[in-house]
């Protein structure tokens, strides 16, 4: 299902949508690492966001 750009905000915020390319470009490019590093992170941790940002510290460090 696609993100409803239309429904911002606290709740949207938490999470990534790791099929949006957009997010996932975003994210990779946030922490330094590729979009597909992104995208096997997203899988293995879920969509998130303070998961998977510890998870890409730990994986750029």
């Amino acid at each position: 299902m696609a993100d409803d750009k239309t429904n911002t905000g606290g709740n949207d915020r938490r999470q990534v949508a790791g099929e949006e390319p957009y997010e996932v470009a975003y994210f990779a490019d946030k922490h330094g690492i590729s979009r597909e590093q992104a995208r096997e992170l997203i899988d293995r941790h879920g969509n998130d966001r303070a998961t998977l940002d510890a998870a890409a510290e730990r994986l750029s460090a």
